[in-house]
């Protein structure tokens, strides 16, 4: 198995999208990483939802919101399949998934065809290899700019047809067919399945219901007028 190295800490963060240190495992030691120690982690008494990245492992951040959000975008996701004649499976933020050699990553909301599951069955291994058609991630605070385009892009390089990215502190969704081709949704639109899921849609509103206001940052004080 071949070792990614970094010369530096700040090398290892910025190849990983600038996340915060504290988000890295060091159980084994960067680079060194395999999908066993996801199992591990995840299976162990910590339960700690980790990543894999080139042998890194990387814990996923998650909140209360935002927890809330994804759990709604599953209610009304498996109830759509459901009444369509479940052509597919929804998984949720403990689902590990494998989608390249190195990669393991873990979609808030994920939503797979039976066809691309392995011989069309429910895959029995705890890690499976399959190609969602939809991935959704709801934003946390630990996540960064970078963290993000980097696994979009993952997603697509994989055969992702759709990404959701939600985010509770701008209500916003931005949609992606493709890393370039983005469609922000606000509280006044409606979100949709496109050709993935076709008859899906819901209110963004809907999905951010609940949730505390938005803290707007303080004004800055206003200088006295000579």
């Amino acid at each position: 198995m071949s070792v990614v190295t970094f010369d530096t800490l700040d090398d290892l963060l910025e190849s990983l999208g600038g996340i915060p240190g504290r988000r890295i495992l060091f159980d084994p030691p960067p680079g060194t990483a395999t999908i066993k120690d996801v199992i591990r982690h995840v299976d162990g008494p910590k339960k700690r939802l980790v990543e894999l990245i080139d042998g890194t492992l990387v814990e996923k951040p998650m909140g209360f919101a935002e927890s809330r959000v994804a759990a709604k975008v599953i209610a009304r996701l498996d109830k759509h399949v459901e009444d369509i004649g479940e052509p597919g499976v929804i998984t949720g933020a403990d689902g590990t998934i494998r989608f390249l050699k190195k990669f393991v990553r873990i979609p808030d909301v994920a939503y797979t065809s039976w066809e691309r599951m392995p011989n069309g069955q429910f895959p029995v291994t705890k890690v499976p290899e399959v190609v969602p058609n939809l991935c959704v991630e709801v934003l946390s605070e630990g996540n960064t700019v970078a963290e993000m385009a980097r696994k979009l892009k993952e997603y697509f390089v994989a055969g992702v047809d759709l990404v959701w990215f939600i985010d509770p502190d701008e209500r916003k969704v931005r949609v992606f067919t493709s890393p370039d081709d983005v469609k922000t949704l606000g509280v006044k639109d409606t979100l949709a399945g496109g050709t993935v899921l076709p008859g899906f849609a819901v209110p963004v509103a809907e999905l951010f219901a609940g949730l505390p206001a938005v803290k707007k940052p303080a004004a800055k004080p206003k200088g006295k007028k000579k």
